[in-house]
């Protein structure tokens, strides 16, 4: 299938199911980040050591694609929100109003991905099976460090999508931008996360000692 073919067919279904297009293609394109980031993760950990078998999470891209698919149509929305809150054109449709687009990405970076970034730890943490202790444990640990980086990144890519994407295209080409992020946030929650499986191994050790 061409790309030309597959922007049809997803202008099609965007049409007609914007929600669930969206859905779909925002849990495939996370779940492609988590894909890169547990081989990246493999490669980093077993290094020379061919004898290391591999063992690939597949609950672990499921959920990741979860997070995308419940995640994507609110991001629709909230586009949708920019849209009509900060229009682009100015009157009668000669200029592009860059105070509106400053004020989009501003009103994004502040708003939506603090937000964003708390709905992924805290469903992360649920779908692991974790308690609120560890899911607030693992919001002190990686919370602040994750939002600055966001910080670092993030403008740029929205400026443009703001910019230059129409809004049916907007989310896929923040999913797209955000493989990379993705592999970022997959590395750090799984970490934190055998950080804290480490220190539950220890702890259950320790207690059923005499």
């Amino acid at each position: 299938m061409s790309s030309i073919t597959l922007v049809r067919v997803y202008q099609r279904s965007f049409n007609a199911y914007p929600y669930s297009t969206l859905a779909v293609a925002g849990g495939s394109l996370t779940a492609l980040g988590d894909v890169v980031a547990q081989l990246s993760q493999q490669i980093i950990t077993s290094g020379n050591d061919h004898s290391r078998g591999y063992c690939y999470d597949v609950a672990r891209t499921l959920r990741f694609f979860c997070f995308g698919a419940g995640m994507s149509p609110i991001i629709g929305r909230w586009n949708k929100y920019l849209e009509v809150k900060f229009p682009l054109l100015s009157y009668r449709g000669r200029a592009t109003n860059y105070t509106a687009l400053s004020k989009r990405v501003v009103v994004d970076q502040l708003v939506m991905a603090p937000i964003g970034l708390s709905i992924f730890l805290s469903s992360m943490g649920v779908m692991e099976g974790r308690d609120p202790n560890h899911i607030r444990s693992k919001f002190k640990d990686i919370y602040q460090s994750a939002l600055l980086a966001n910080w670092k990144i993030w403008p740029a890519a929205q400026f443009i999508n703001f910019r230059f994407m129409s809004l049916p295209y907007r989310v896929p080409f923040q999913q797209t931008c955000g493989v990379f992020w993705t592999l970022y946030l997959s590395l750090l929650n799984s970490t934190e996360s055998e950080k804290q499986d480490a220190e539950d191994a220890l702890l259950r050790t320790l207690e059923q000692q005499p």
